[in-house]
């Protein structure tokens, strides 16, 4: 959306009444070929009032004489109306004639609409919603502009702004219409009605325009949201604590702290003050970056001008440790909400247990879970499914299948998460036939199995060595009509490779490229594994080659799969370059345990690895190869050759 400033002169806008506006900016927003700007040239009402005063008078004498007069469209009376229903400029001056009674106009209008059978002219819209504005009929006129938006007659912006209605009357409809497409999160609508109202004059009332601003926050579409927001400050559309809030939380989700912070002096410069939620947002922007004690900072200040910390204050903070691993930081924060006198949520405790559970640490887990009942707080099924994912990491899924049970006792009902944890534990453990007894089990209850449920199992299948179930379940996936995703993909692709059927496993990532699933560092590394693994040296290199050239940097896992495939046809000295180029590189053998587990296994094969693991000398290797002393790294690697 590109923006034009020009200059127009100041210009009358009413048909009715003359509403003088000052000089503005004209903004011109170019949106993209799916934007829609129907136009509308508005027919001028003709003169003929004998002909209207017929109509309003028998309108008035049909009600007087039954009051259930045009309450429905099924209600039945002579052909005397016609002429109204088959002539709309007629209808739409005989609205006019009995705005005076605006009850009776708007019961009529939806019975002539009723007896249509098909949409009224945009006009008659108009003058209905002009009569409702002019009588304060709010919330009538917002289920009459429902109705317009939902035909689709986006032209009444036109009749609207083209002076059809009085000015005053218009900016009312031009902002409920700007309301109306905001509830219906209609983007490009929303930003044609604003470039439209301030192109003519006509401010937004600044409440729609956080609507506005609040949709793209959640589009995630901050250029516009900028655009917006520009055009607010042009046009001195008075800013409130809710566009700066808005906007402050926009720039910390797509990560733009240090634009929120400046957006923070900007909104107290012009005499802003924050409020909780100001300093709440940043908190959150903050933790999610690890500025750790810029977020502790802004809890300071807060403190210091006399706003309320909450939960909502302290949880970011403490979710930001626990994702660094920062336990002890987490827990002493928790301890200090409780000092400052806020109560720690369901929420709190389901972070800190999730930070205890990743690094194993399950027992302390279950107490935080024990110390949320004792606070009379009732844990959720996020709560179960973490403790559940806490155990399965222990490879304890006795324990995990009673959580299960036990949170059924507590009137909660598992989700797909908490079936497919589960499922992943006894994967884990080789338990193929109870996880494939727990995909039934979840489907006995209610729940039906997704993509992930399907990829864990083929991922268990194929680590049970039993390729034709994995191929079983990826095609039963498929005619569940489950798309396949990146981890579904790579899964099959996994297991064609372990069958040894390279074309296959290249036809899938071709299929799954088509279906916009790009190649990743790991679809690589799962190619070179496989390649390298079936003897194939050569695809493997020109891989890895290809892997570079696209941007993607080798790591320890890549290195480690030719490492192993040299090792295993006895290629020691191709080996060790290789070796020394992933330490070069900065990456540590000590990484990934399975990893090392591999190079031991074919070490061992060479009968070489009681040397290698247990001589002293082998340990300075990272040392010596990041020294760049090439001379003693080939001196022990010619020990090893020995």
């Amino acid at each position: 959306m590109t923006l034009y400033v020009l200059r127009a002169p100041a210009k009358s806008i009413s048909r009715r009444t003359s509403f003088q506006y000052c000089s503005i900016l004209k903004v011109r927003f170019i949106f993209s070929s799916s934007s829609v700007e129907p136009t509308h040239t508005p027919t001028t009402p003709k003169n003929t009032p004998f002909q209207e005063t017929h109509f309003r008078n028998l309108i008035f004498k049909t009600i007087q004489e039954t009051p259930f007069a045009f309450t429905n469209r099924h209600w039945v009376i002579s052909d005397q109306f016609d002429p109204i229903i088959l002539d709309p400029e007629l209808f739409v001056r005989v609205l006019n004639s009995i705005r005076v009674r605006p009850r009776i106009a708007l019961r009529f209008f939806r019975w002539v609409e009723g007896q249509l059978g098909q949409t009224c002219p945009t006009l008659a819209y108009s003058s209905i919603l002009d009569i409702l504005v002019e009588h304060n009929m709010m919330s009538s006129a917002y289920w009459v502009m429902e109705r317009v938006i939902s035909l689709n007659l986006h032209g009444i912006l036109d009749v609207l702004i083209d002076g059809y209605v009085s000015a005053e009357v218009s900016v009312r409809l031009l902002d409920l219409l700007l309301w109306v497409y905001a509830k219906n999160n209609m983007v490009e609508q929303c930003l044609w009605v604003f470039d439209k109202m301030v192109r003519n004059g006509f401010l937004p009332d600044v409440r729609n325009c956080n609507r506005i601003l609040r949709i793209l926050r959640d589009k995630g579409l901050v250029v516009r949201a900028e655009e917006v927001y520009r055009v607010m400050e042009e046009y001195r559309i008075k800013l409130t604590i809710v566009t700066y809030n808005t906007m402050l939380d926009l720039f910390c989700k797509q990560g733009k702290v240090q634009r929120a912070l400046e957006l923070l002096s900007e909104m107290q410069t012009r005499g802003c003050s924050p409020n909780d939620i100001t300093y709440n947002v940043l908190i959150n922007g903050l933790s999610k970056k690890g500025e750790f004690e810029q977020a502790r900072g802004m809890i300071r200040k807060m403190l210091d001008t006399g706003l309320k910390v909450s939960a909502y204050t302290y949880n970011p903070l403490i979710c930001g440790y626990c994702d660094k691993g920062m336990l002890a930081e987490a827990l002493a924060l928790r301890e200090e909400m409780v000092v400052r006198g806020t109560s720690p949520t369901v929420s709190t405790y389901n972070t800190l247990m999730y930070g205890l559970c990743r690094r194993g640490r399950v027992t302390d887990a279950r107490k935080e879970f024990f110390d949320m009942l004792t606070k009379n707080l009732a844990p959720d099924i996020l709560s179960y499914n973490i403790l559940i994912y806490g155990y399965c990491l222990l490879d304890n899924t006795t324990q995990a299948i009673v959580l299960l049970h036990e949170l059924r006792c507590r009137n909660l009902f598992p989700s797909v998460v908490t079936f497919n944890t589960l499922m992943h534990g006894l994967c884990r453990r080789g338990d193929l036939e109870n996880a494939k007894q727990l995909k039934d089990k979840m489907i006995n209850h209610g729940v039906l199995p997704d993509v992930v449920t399907y990829t864990i199992l083929i991922n268990g299948s194929y680590k049970a060595g039993d390729l034709p179930l994995a191929n079983e379940l990826f095609e039963q996936m498929l005619h569940k009509g489950l798309k396949p995703d990146h981890f579904a993909y790579t899964s099959r692709i996994v297991c064609e490779l372990k069958r040894g059927d390279a074309s296959s496993a290249i036809s899938l990532q071709e299929e799954m490229l088509a279906e916009g699933f790009p190649p990743n560092i790991v679809t690589y590394n799962v190619f070179v594994n496989g390649f390298s693994k079936l003897g194939n040296l050569e695809e493997a290199f020109e891989l890895l080659q290809k892997m570079v050239g696209y941007g993607f940097v080798p790591d320890h896992v890549t290195y480690t799969s030719v490492i192993h495939a040299h090792l295993k046809i006895g290629n020691l000295r191709n080996a060790r370059e290789l070796f020394s180029e992933m330490l070069t590189e900065g990456l540590s053998p000590t990484v990934d345990e399975a990893a090392n587990n591999a190079i031991c296994l074919e070490f061992k094969e060479a009968k070489i690895s009681p040397y290698f693991f247990t001589n002293p000398d082998c340990h300075r290797m990272e040392e010596i190869t990041t020294s760049g002393k090439r001379d003693d790294e080939d001196i022990i690697f010619s020990k090893i050759d020995r």
